[in-house]
C-alpha cells in the first residue's frame, strides 16, 4: 500500500539538534536545525488510543506519517504549526519499508 499524497497535507520541518562552538570564545552549545521541509499527515491520537498508549506509560500523543527517509531518527523532532513533536519512535511501512515512515511522537519542548 503506498500512501495516497493527499494524505500527506501538512507542512513540517524535520530537526536535528546539532554542535556549534562559538569561534571567539571557544564555547560550546547545541541548536536545533531545520534538515528539511517535508509534507506530512499529522494526527492526534484518538481518545482510545491516547488512553491505551497511556496504560504503558507512554508520552506519545499524535502519529506524524511521511515519505520515506533514510536520515530520519528518534534523535530528531518535528515542527508543525509553531508546536514542537519528539519523535518516540521511527516504524517503516510493513510493504517494502521504504514507502512511508509513521512517527510516534510526544508534545514538547526538546532540550536544546
Amino acid at each position: 500500500m503506498s500512501i495516497a499524497s493527499g494524505k500527506l497535507r501538512h507542512k513540517v520541518a524535520l530537526q536535528r539538534r546539532v554542535r556549534t562552538q562559538d569561534p571567539v570564545t571557544g564555547e560550546i552549545s547545541y541548536e536545533w536545525q531545520t534538515v528539511a521541509n517535508v509534507w506530512a499527515s499529522v494526527e492526534p491520537l484518538s481518545a482510545r488510543e491516547f488512553i491505551s498508549a497511556q496504560a504503558v506509560q507512554s508520552k506519545v500523543s499524535a502519529r506524524i506519517v511521511i515519505r520515506y527517509r533514510p536520515d530520519v531518527d528518534a534523535a530528531m523532532r518535528i515542527m508543525h504549526r509553531g508546536k514542537l513533536y519528539n519523535i518516540e519512535g521511527v516504524l517503516s511501512d510493513p510493504r517494502s519499508g521504504l514507502e512511508y515512515l509513521t512517527l510516534p511522537c510526544s508534545e514538547g519542548v526538546s532540550d536544546g
